[in-house]
């Protein structure tokens, strides 16, 4: 497999975007023996969409060099030197968590930090990060099976094992393999805004957003239809805007309260009151994405009853606050749906999120 810095068109482009665009649109994807080739083409195809307007190139420490990624061969024509005029770097799923990178790639890394690049780890890229040292005093997740293993190496790291993605600014992380197709999603939607990321999303055939984080991976059952769970997933999720007590979840899923709590916590990892307020989270991103409704209609259909306590959850769980979200992510241009408030707090049909 020959992967080249020039783009070949892709059968369905995308619409050339009209938000906004960094100055430097140089997206640089490091590959290395044993790099993981699912993740460096998500990367690459991601990013080389067309229409969104980033240059891709696919460099090494040791350009030429035939590199074995789960049995394909690569073969890389640029050298680390690439990483000194990109604007984004994705440093895919490292060889193993127990080896060293070379001085040279941690130097680039350091360089490329120092002069503000945008840095991003997919799954145990991680590693490589935080050897070069971008990960001290931050947030950082990876694949939950090695989450324990990279806090104890790097007890400066604040590790989070249950999130898809960690956006700390300049520098992203990302939980395993496919949770790099979220991290590059967030990157374009950061870049270019949500109606953009919708159309990628569409084109690589997943969801805007993904809900739950990691921890609904960790070794819990597969809910199933009919499933008195699902049930409840399903009746909180219309119904979202209603007082939703553990006592009333309980009784819709026909549970005592004790066992009602431990299937919950068993099959989400998390508990019944913390869903509810990432349910409603997400359902109040759409409704800032999509609508032109204020931040008090918004905080009353989904149930959070204040804006204040709106913009206390979206702080406490986004890092920002309803208004930012709203002018970062907002849908572009005219004729796009919006939902006019008529008085009642019924909800709309729900989209998936993730935890960040």
């Amino acid at each position: 497999m020959n992967i080249m810095p020039k783009r070949r068109p892709n059968p369905v482009d995308i619409e050339p975007a009209r938000r906004r665009r960094r100055s430097n649109n140089v997206v640089a994807v490091l590959a290395y023996d044993g790099v993981s080739g699912f993740e460096l083409g998500i990367a690459v195809e991601m990013f080389g969409l067309s229409g969104l307007g980033y240059r891709v190139l696919v460099c090494a420490d040791r350009p030429g060099r035939h590199l074995s990624a789960n049995g394909v061969k690569i073969v890389v024509d640029a050298g680390l030197e690439a990483t000194a005029r990109a604007g984004t770097i994705i440093v895919p799923g490292w060889q193993h968590i127990e080896a060293k990178p070379s001085d040279t790639l941690v130097a680039a890394l350091r360089r490329a930090h120092a002069r503000k690049a945008r840095i991003a780890s997919i799954c145990s890229g991680v590693f490589v990060l935080a050897a070069a040292g971008l990960l001290d005093g931050r947030r950082a997740t990876t694949h939950w099976a090695n989450a324990e293993a990279l806090a104890q190496r790097y007890p400066r790291i604040h590790v989070d094992p249950n999130v898809l993605y960690v956006d700390d600014g300049d520098v992203l992380t990302s939980a395993g393999r496919a949770a790099g197709l979220d991290l590059c999603l967030h990157i374009i939607r950061r870049d270019h805004g949500a109606e953009v990321a919708n159309r990628v999303a569409r084109r690589f055939v997943i969801a805007p957003h993904r809900e739950g984080g990691q921890a609904q991976f960790i070794v819990h059952p597969v809910r199933y239809e009919g499933d008195p769970l699902t049930n409840v997933f399903d009746w909180a999720r219309q119904h979202i805007d209603n007082d939703m007590s553990i006592d009333r979840l309980a009784a819709q899923a026909h549970m005592s309260r004790r066992t009602f709590i431990r299937r919950f916590e068993e099959a989400t990892g998390d508990s019944p009151g913390a869903w509810i307020v990432q349910e409603r989270v997400t359902h109040a991103r759409d409704l800032l994405e999509s609508t032109d409704l204020s931040v008090e209609q918004i905080a009353m259909m989904t149930g959070f009853g204040s804006a204040d306590t709106l913009r206390h959850h979206f702080r406490k769980r986004l890092r920002t606050t309803p208004n930012l979200y709203r002018a970062t992510f907002r849908a572009a241009g005219d004729g796009r749906p919006k939902l006019v408030s008529n008085g009642s707090h019924s909800t709309r049909g729900r989209s998936m999120s993730i935890t960040s």
